[in-house]
């Protein structure tokens, strides 16, 4: 290899970190029919360490739950969970469709380490030790320990036959967004907003292909309309001036 030739630019590729509970399996599907030749990269991570996992570069942009640095991250919200108590199948909430806050206030209820609701004063009774993760919450629940409020998504994820859940009405929710480093929005990050916020592949605030960024071939020039000769080549008007004399008229009959 001489000095001059120059090593071949690596293919394009886009990293997508996401938490538990998010789920995002249609947009990488409509990314691998829009864009076969730009492989995507799931990277799981847990919601604690995705800030720092996109700082350091290790994924392009992330599906994470707020609230995020926005002075550094630019962030897109995506939709908010439903929040629900997760209990035994035998327990007495199982038998109503909802719960407050309020009817919780006597029971145990576990706060993992890992908790991404962000209570101010978690509610009802703390347990004498908090589990190190949500999983580890969850076996708490099934061997009759206490209760978890979780995002929907998250008790889905961690389902067992002997749990079930309930929502609870005036828990807050938790919001779900795709965030990345505002100071690398790349071209592969525009794709996937575009995608996350359901344009289409002619959509004109998405990026073009290098077929549409191509110009359009001119159309050829209309010729010029063709001028109206100027008046006067013709005869004279009755009445009017000729050049060098006077008006023209009926000869005077003499007297």
């Amino acid at each position: 290899m001489t000095g001059t030739e120059k090593t071949p630019a690596a293919a394009p590729s886009f990293r997508l970190a996401y938490v538990p509970g998010a789920t995002p399996a249609k947009w990488v599907r409509i990314w691998n029919e829009r864009l076969p030749d730009t492989p995507l990269t799931l990277v799981p991570v847990a919601a604690g360490d995705a800030a720092d996992t996109l700082r350091r570069g290790e994924a392009d942009a992330g599906l994470v739950r707020l609230p995020v640095d926005r002075t550094y991250f630019s962030a897109i919200p995506l939709y908010t969970e439903t929040t629900v108590v997760l209990v035994p199948k035998d327990h007495v909430v199982a038998a109503v469709e909802e719960v407050t806050l309020a009817d919780l206030a006597d029971e145990i209820v576990q706060h993992p380490l890992d908790d991404v609701l962000g209570w101010e004063r978690p509610p009802g009774q703390p347990a004498f030790e908090r589990p190190a993760t949500t999983a580890d919450a969850v076996e708490l629940v099934a061997a009759g320990v206490g209760l978890l409020i979780v995002p929907q998504s998250l008790a889905r994820l961690h389902h067992r036959r002997d749990l079930t859940y309930r929502p609870v009405a005036d828990a807050p929710g938790s919001d779900v967004a795709l965030a990345w480093p505002e100071e690398r929005t790349t071209d592969q990050v525009e794709d996937f907003i575009g995608i996350v916020r359901g344009r289409t592949v002619n959509s004109s605030r998405g990026r073009q292909s290098p077929q549409e960024k191509a110009p359009a071939k001119k159309k050829p020039a209309k010729p010029a309309p063709r001028k109206t000769p100027a008046r006067g080549t013709g005869r004279p008007k009755p009445g009017a001036k000729q050049q060098g004399g006077a008006k023209r008229g009926k000869p005077r009959k003499r007297s």
